[in-house]
């Protein structure tokens, strides 16, 4: 039997939904994120007197920084999500950029938005 070029359209169905899951809950920490940086859910030391205030000060910096590369991360996973629901839709979805081989379901399934398979992803080691 030849070996398998492509997933079938069900299969790239399955692979769909299990992506938009994923970005779904992606876009909505991405938000929190963000509303932590800006203060946008108004949990901060704001409106306090200033003694509060200055005790705050650093752990505040501190976690807006933490946030800050929390939500850039989150965004980076979320064009990884975005480009392998492009990559279904052009059907080269679960192929191994490096050997052109399927990447297995087993693989898709934990890294939904993975480009290589594990055999090229040890050889980049």
């Amino acid at each position: 039997m030849a070996e398998k070029k492509r997933y079938s359209d069900e299969e790239l169905s399955e692979f769909r939904d299990i992506i938009l899951k994923k970005l779904e809950k992606a876009r909505k920490d991405y938000e929190l994120y963000r509303n932590a940086i800006t203060h946008g859910d108004g949990n901060d030391t704001q409106d306090t007197s200033p003694t509060f205030k200055v005790l705050e000060e650093g752990a505040a910096t501190l976690s807006k920084e933490e946030a800050g590369k929390l939500a850039q991360r989150q965004q980076k996973f979320i064009q990884h999500l975005e480009a392998a629901l492009i990559r279904i839709e052009n059907k080269t979805y679960g192929i191994c950029r490096e050997t052109g081989k399927l990447i297995s379901k087993e693989r898709l399934r934990a890294v939904p938005h993975a480009t290589l398979s594990i055999d090229a992803k040890n050889k980049q080691r």
